[in-house]
């Protein structure tokens, strides 16, 4: 008897075939865009991974901040300087590497050639740190910051912006503020450094050519500092700051005018916010699931008037209330289902166009197309109900008479 009901649900459905794809259609969009917004969400968060992974959990970063009083930024911002570095490399003993940076934006020449771009005054230890390969040449060495040559690493995007051959940019000689340079070295493409900048479109040169012929200054940027283990990051940061602190001659319960950042932590937070965007779309996703729903259940009112005359005969013949609501409801329930189906694939198929065109991070979690699945299933069920036992309470006379 049930497989009887279910036979005579799906005929109802052929009999109106574009009724019941227009009605289907409400949950297809939901659904669809429920998978394609939790992919793009999951796809995210992998990519977070990702870089973490490539980072490393042992990585500190250290940056400039404020002289505060009493709260308030004092005029005057304080700098970390060379002598900074200096310390640590020599003074701290959880730290594996450290690594400076003093940048400035500056105009870079190659024949007719003038773009500006970054440039970054460094020592050797950055092409390990940072997780940067070379595509040509090499990388600074620890002969060209003894003598303060004139040499530039240029990154990939760099070199393309200077000369449509990268691979002979090995040998030129560019200028940087009217200085020459010789490239020794092109990075390989690497994309951003963990989320935060990305070194493709910077020049790279020896820290101290950088200090005394560019910026005639002995302030950084920002210090990179890898801790010889993960279990020691907490540890390390109390070091650091006892001998930055001692460098600045901060007095004790003076707060620190210099920020120490766990690229992880950061990290981590950047993966909960993508986690609570991703939640937040989704809702708004199974909003137009509702939307369906509602859509779903007029039809299914119209079909109940439409077929009055059907019910009070099927009533006349013998069939309980209990058939009439199972009818009605697996109708609701199929167009339900066969419309979250469809926007399964829709979705996988968004998702996956996303990923192939645009070059999006994306990725199909199973626990979502579970939810899709189910909360459309859900929905056919609520919204179904109503219409269902309206026509099982039909009055067979009444309805009998129904023209």
């Amino acid at each position: 008897m049930i497989w009887e009901t279910i036979k005579v649900a799906l005929s109802a459905l052929r009999a109106n075939k574009m009724r019941s794809f227009l009605t289907m259609l409400g949950i297809i969009i939901g659904v669809g865009a429920v998978i394609t917004v939790v992919a793009m969400g999951e796809g995210a968060q992998r990519a977070v991974q990702d870089q973490i992974e490539s980072l490393g959990t042992n990585q500190l970063t250290v940056s400039s901040g404020h002289r505060w009083h009493r709260g308030v930024g004092a005029a005057g911002g304080a700098f970390l300087e060379v002598d900074d570095y200096e310390a640590l490399k020599s003074e701290a003993q959880l730290l594996s590497a450290v690594v400076p940076e003093s940048s400035a934006e500056l105009q870079i020449e190659l024949l007719n050639r003038n773009v500006s771009a970054r440039t970054i005054g460094t020592v050797p230890e950055y092409l390990h740190v940072q997780g940067v390969e070379l595509a040509y040449g090499r990388f600074i060495s620890e002969s060209d910051m003894a003598a303060r040559r004139t040499v530039a690493v240029v990154g990939s995007q760099l070199a393309a912006r200077l000369t449509d051959y990268p691979e002979q940019l090995v040998g030129q000689t560019i200028r940087i503020r009217a200085i020459p340079f010789e490239v020794i070295g092109v990075l390989a493409r690497s994309g951003e450094q963990g989320g935060f900048y990305s070194v493709d479109d910077r020049a790279l040169m020896p820290l101290s050519t950088a200090r005394y012929r560019i910026s005639g200054s002995d302030r950084l940027s920002s210090l990179t500092l890898e801790v010889i283990s993960p279990a020691l990051v907490n540890q390390a940061v109390v070091e650091i700051e006892r001998i930055i602190r001692r460098e600045h001659r901060l007095a004790p319960g003076v707060e620190n005018d210099f920020s120490i950042r766990n690229r992880a932590d950061l990290m981590s937070t950047f993966e909960e916010t993508t986690r609570t965007f991703s939640i937040l779309l989704a809702g708004i996703a199974l909003v137009s699931l509702m939307v369906g729903g509602i859509g779903i259940m007029n039809i299914m009112l119209v079909s109940v008037t439409e077929r009055t005359r059907e019910i009070g005969v099927r009533k006349a013949m013998g069939a309980t209330r209990r058939n009439i609501l199972f009818q009605f409801l697996a109708e609701a329930l199929t167009l339900c289902m066969f419309g979250g189906l469809f926007g399964l694939f829709a979705g996988a198929a968004a998702a996956l166009g996303l990923s192939h065109f645009a070059n999006w991070n994306t990725a199909v979690a199973p626990a979502a197309v579970v939810l899709a699945l189910g909360f459309s299933a859900a929905v056919g069920l609520f919204f179904g109900i109503y219409p269902a036992r309206r026509a099982a309470r039909m009055d067979p006379i009444v309805a009998l008479r129904y023209e």
